[in-house]
């Protein structure tokens, strides 16, 4: 399976931390055995059911988000040089890939429908995803991002890498509502 991760999400190769790498796989694996999901389910079920007619699929939403938050880095690094406030790159990569991980336990099929489960009325992706990065020795900081990446995060104090999550996932959403 961790074939199937890595060519569904081959940014996980720009984590430079291997063991971090690792665990992100075991993540995704986990999330992705919990329901039996496909690659051909994986590359088709939208990335949100609180929008109609979604056309962005969830691994597409996944890999964008991951890419302006790199893409939002290097600017920043560009411009602001020493003076910019430190992120952690790899934390960074690994939140991203990680916020939406719940998403897989969260949805179901239900004749050839993606639909809300009865596990994610009840439980959202964000603290689905932080109980399977907990479960996976993923780090505070990383968890952290997942945890205060969404309204749950909403009056909480963002580190820098989860500032920049929430603003790239919310581009990403706000731009398909």
């Amino acid at each position: 399976m961790k074939d199937l991760v890595l060519r569904l999400l081959p940014e996980i190769k720009g984590i430079k931390d291997v063991d971090l790498q690792t665990k992100v796989i075991a993540c995704w694996e986990e999330a992705i055995a919990f329901r039996g999901w496909t690659e051909e389910l994986l590359r088709g079920i939208p990335f949100t059911l609180l929008a109609e007619n979604v056309q962005i699929t969830f691994i597409d939403h996944v890999r964008a988000v991951c890419k302006m938050c790199i893409a939002l880095d290097e600017v920043l690094d560009e411009i602001h040089g020493p003076r910019k406030t430190p992120v952690n790159r790899d934390y960074l990569i690994a939140g991203a890939l990680l916020a939406d991980v719940g998403k897989l336990m969260e949805f179901e099929i239900i004749d050839g429908q993606p639909v809300k489960s009865d596990y994610g009325k009840h439980i959202r992706h964000p603290f689905s995803g932080v109980g399977l990065a907990f479960k996976h020795d993923i780090p505070s900081e990383i968890m952290h991002i997942i945890a205060t990446h969404s309204k749950e995060g909403t009056g909480e104090k963002r580190s820098p890498e989860s500032i920049i999550f929430h603003h790239a996932d919310f581009v990403d959403f706000e731009l398909v509502k």
